[in-house]
């Protein structure tokens, strides 16, 4: 899937004005706003697709995985209806569950999720070139999610076409 992604740790304030976007353009405005401002990111590129799959069970459907790794990426509460744009928000409790459980990920273990899962529809060829893209861009996630638990922060996530 040719998207980028970011996570953006964001206050209370933030969370509210998004969760009272009335339309999928007044959520845009508010997301732009937030990607201009916010200092407390992390950015997964392209390589949130075979994250969530590792951290799940190999596929984008976000009813079957796992319920807290899927979280990391879709499992929180999506808003809007934009097919070409996802956000999807978690709170602070939910925030902290994902950061713990991001504790007990090696990359050992996401290797071999990586490698061992199917991934249907994946748009890349598995390799161990793509699996070091996809380390390289996990690997200062769950220090992300640690410092937003600790802050107190909601997460969101967008990714785009």
């Amino acid at each position: 899937m040719g998207c980028l992604g970011v996570h953006f740790a964001i206050t209370d304030e933030d969370a509210d004005r998004l969760l009272a976007a009335d339309n999928d353009d007044a959520l845009m405005e508010i997301v732009e706003q937030i990607e201009e401002e916010w200092e407390i990111t992390h950015e997964t590129d392209k390589a949130w697709d075979a994250m969530h799959r590792a951290l799940t069970n190999g596929t984008l459907v976000v009813d079957e995985p796992e319920p807290t790794l899927s979280k990391v990426f879709f499992g929180a509460r999506h808003l809007g209806e934009n097919d070409d744009y996802f956000v999807v928000l978690a709170t602070p409790a939910e925030v902290k569950e994902i950061a713990d459980e991001l504790e007990g990920v090696t990359e050992a273990w996401l290797r071999t999720q990586y490698f061992e899962l199917p991934f249907p529809e994946y748009d890349c060829e598995k390799s161990d070139e793509d699996w070091g893209y996809t380390w390289e861009n996990f690997r200062g996630l769950p220090e992300f999610y640690r410092r937003a638990a600790k802050e107190g922060l909601y997460v969101v996530f967008t990714v785009s076409q």
